[in-house]
């Protein structure tokens, strides 16, 4: 197992995710939220946590993808693509049926925030 590449591999992915993290600050922070609507101040706070948990399934994925025998297999990139289509609608079904209760928390948050 080369390190090396490994190393470069996880900056560049921390690169990538610093730069998505800062272009979804800045589309955040102009948005004026004061004018926002009960109903879609949750649908974004549920979209968040929907987010937020597919995130966690993904990094859980992760470890068990960490014992796999190590072949290729030519269908990988199919594999992978359904599964990120599985664990997003896992994500979003769980946030819609129980949740974190981060939404709600989130939204009682901004209402106070905003002042609506």
């Amino acid at each position: 197992m080369d390190i090396g590449n490994g190393v470069s591999a996880a900056y560049a992915n921390y690169i990538s995710s610093q730069a998505t993290s800062s272009k979804l600050d800045g589309q955040i922070r102009k948005k004026d939220y004061t004018q926002s609507s009960d109903d879609e101040l949750l649908a974004v706070c549920k979209e968040f946590e929907a987010y937020f948990v597919e995130q966690m399934f993904k990094e859980m994925q992760k470890t068990v993808d960490v014992f796999s025998d190590g072949e290729s297999n030519p269908n990988d990139t199919l594999v992978d693509f359904f599964k990120d289509n599985a664990l997003q609608e896992l994500a979003n079904t769980s946030t819609e049926r129980e949740g974190l209760g981060l939404a709600q928390m989130l939204y009682e948050q901004m209402k106070r925030n905003y002042n609506l």
